[in-house]
């Protein structure tokens, strides 16, 4: 086990220098950045000025030596400076979006394994009922609908119209503090938690009805069953077990994707996390912005695939790696 983590973790270093240079190449691919957006929107500035700033913050210089310098600072957590928001430091404004968007993220994961766990058993023990059809239309449902749209309809039915749910935001006043703001801010995350998640939620629930079938119907659940063994020692004991084994894989997968999929989300909501952030830095050309975000978030997947291949020789005992 423990080779098989340094393994995994030896080839984490090179995936993470890939990802640097996709996500340096991909910036240097956009067309324009911030400052030739600036001089085309003000002419009353002379062009001058700003190819100024270009040279002194290093634009001009050769790809590879902005590489090596954008690198170089990123590994000591620098990422430089906005050119959009007043200069400020890009750390600080990931630090002050990044908790938002990771409690909203772990919230929609929450609700989630919740719903579509139970769901899925429910469905796989029994197969062909009212609410396994009313499950599976759900899931297609799910699939289909993108975030974005269900989650215009969550504002107009739920907020608007019923007014049960906050459309914005993660606090209804600043002033809220202690367990007060704990539950104000769980209520604003449920309308944006259930949006993000309900794709996986969707996914989640087919996976495990179809993992739990499969697993009732292999030889040795036959043989427990013959032997006399209780319809719930049959299920917790045996069918769980192993049924859970491609959901707590996906989970690992799932911790990066729901974050860099809260982009659109974050965006509906008017929410102020990473996604909020990432988009308003791509329509200002605010590469450095732009490029950390895409990097930590690349980071995150990478960590979260981690986490499910470990997960995976941890709960199936018959992988072996040495």
């Amino acid at each position: 086990m423990y080779k098989y983590i340094i393994r995994r973790i030896l080839i984490f270093i090179p995936m993470l220098f890939a990802l640097t240079i996709i996500v340096f190449g991909l910036a240097q691919l956009a067309p324009g950045d911030a400052l030739s957006g600036k001089s085309l929107a003000d002419p009353n500035v002379d062009p001058e000025i700003y190819e100024q700033q270009r040279e002194a913050l290093g634009l001009n210089d050769p790809i590879h030596v902005q590489y090596w310098n954008w690198i170089s600072s990123a590994a000591q957590g620098d990422f430089g400076n906005s050119l959009i928001f007043n200069g400020r430091s890009v750390m600080e404004l990931i630090e002050a979006r990044f908790a938002n968007t990771l409690y909203l993220g772990l919230f929609s994961l929450a609700i989630t394994i919740i719903v579509a766990i139970p769901i899925g058993i429910y469905s796989a023990k029994k197969p062909y009922s009212l609410l396994d059809y009313g499950a599976t239309g759900f899931g297609f449902l799910g699939l289909a609908i993108p975030n974005f749209f269900f989650g215009l309809i969550a504002i107009y039915v739920l907020s608007i119209n019923l007014g049960w749910f906050p459309s914005q935001g993660t606090l209804s006043s600043p002033g809220v503090s202690g367990f007060a703001a704990f539950t104000d801010r769980i209520h604003h995350m449920v309308l944006p938690g259930i949006t993000l998640g309900l794709a996986g939620t969707a996914t989640y629930m087919r996976y495990m009805r179809s993992e739990v079938l499969d697993v009732l119907g292999s030889d040795y659940i036959r043989t427990a069953k013959a032997k006399g063994m209780s319809e719930r020692n049959v299920l917790y004991k045996h069918t769980l077990r192993n049924a859970l084994i491609p959901i707590i894989t996906l989970m690992g997968f799932e911790i990066g994707v729901l974050l860099s999929g809260a982009v659109i989300t974050e965006q509906v909501f008017q929410y102020p996390g990473l996604g909020t952030l990432f988009l308003s830095s791509v329509m200002n050309r605010d590469f450095p912005v732009v490029m950390a975000i895409a990097l930590i978030l690349g980071i995150l997947i990478l960590i979260g695939n981690l986490i499910a291949d470990i997960l995976y020789s941890i709960v199936d005992p018959r992988i072996r790696y040495d």
